[in-house]
């Protein structure tokens, strides 16, 4: 056996062409064009590399794109004047605050301060709450990403089960409330979790998001289980360079699997992909239009 690869980048051009579609019904139709506000904070290099590949795939899908960059020293209540203004901007409907925040800045009370409503990472713990009771919410980017893949590979996931590796509150945790959403029996594992390797080959469906390079091997793998590698770990190598692995080791599981995402080239392409599709939803809800349809929870 031979594990079909789920590929990430194709996976979210479909996305994006989706996104940008629904984008141009809703200029044609109702004359609304959809705005992500993005608020980065300081010069981390990998965070501007972001910021700036989420505002151009923003402008390429025909959203307004905006950025707010301040100086590291902003103070709390400069960067929280900011977020009151993007919240009562009606041209904008989803708001990002890239993390992490310098240390004097409390980010959990930056996140929260935002709309929930306009919350496109999904981190508002009023998200985080409608989530975890079933209701409609703003979801987090990469859980949605691994949600619309697994959809995608097996259709209906009812009944099937799951365990997710890791208890993040970014991917662990909306991660399983996702999948039990889509009727799966599901485990919440961890690093402490006694005898992983015999809790993961019960699962069908395994979500690796604990952030320990190729922590999980090939005889921890179900023959035909789907496996969605989240992690991105850099290892050196030999010459001295660096190289991006998942928290699965690719060689061994591949040949197990049914169905593997790789690392680069899986699930980290469809994090931004489903946050264009996260200011779409959340422009449709604001203004009591339609759901774009397999955008959304």
């Amino acid at each position: 056996m031979s594990a079909t690869v789920i590929d990430g980048k194709a996976f979210a051009a479909e996305v994006r062409e989706k996104v940008a579609g629904h984008v141009a019904r809703l200029k044609a139709d109702h004359g609304i064009i959809p705005g992500l506000a993005v608020v980065l904070i300081g010069e981390d290099p990998a965070s501007s590399v972001y910021v700036r590949n989420k505002g151009k795939q923003t402008r390429e899908v025909g959203m307004k794109s905006v950025e707010h960059r301040r100086d590291t020293d902003i103070s709390e209540a400069e960067l929280l004047a900011l977020i009151d203004d993007l919240n009562t901007d009606d041209s904008i409907h989803g708001i990002l605050v890239q993390l992490p925040l310098p240390d004097h800045l409390d980010a959990e009370l930056v996140i929260n301060a935002i709309d929930p409503a306009k919350d496109v990472d999904g981190f508002h713990i009023s998200n985080v709450g409608l989530l975890g009771t079933g209701q409609k919410s703003m979801v987090p980017c990469t859980p949605l990403g691994c949600l619309m893949m697994l959809r995608d590979q097996h259709g209906s996931l009812s009944g099937l089960n799951a365990v997710v590796i890791g208890r993040s509150n970014i991917v662990g945790k909306p991660m399983a409330q996702l999948l039990l959403g889509e009727s799966c029996t599901v485990t919440m594992a961890h690093s402490r979790t006694r005898d992983l390797p015999e809790v993961v080959r019960r699962a069908d469906i395994v979500v690796a998001a604990v952030g320990r390079p190729q922590m999980v091997q090939g005889d921890w793998i179900k023959p035909g289980a789907t496996v969605i590698d989240v992690g991105i770990n850099r290892l050196a190598k030999e010459d001295g360079g660096t190289r991006l692995v998942g928290d699965v080791d690719y060689d061994s599981c591949a040949p197990v699997a049914g169905a593997i995402t790789p690392v680069p080239g899986g699930v980290g392409p469809m994090t931004i992909a489903c946050l264009l599709a996260n200011t779409v939803t959340a422009c449709c809800r604001a203004n009591d239009l339609p759901e774009p349809e397999g955008l959304t929870v």
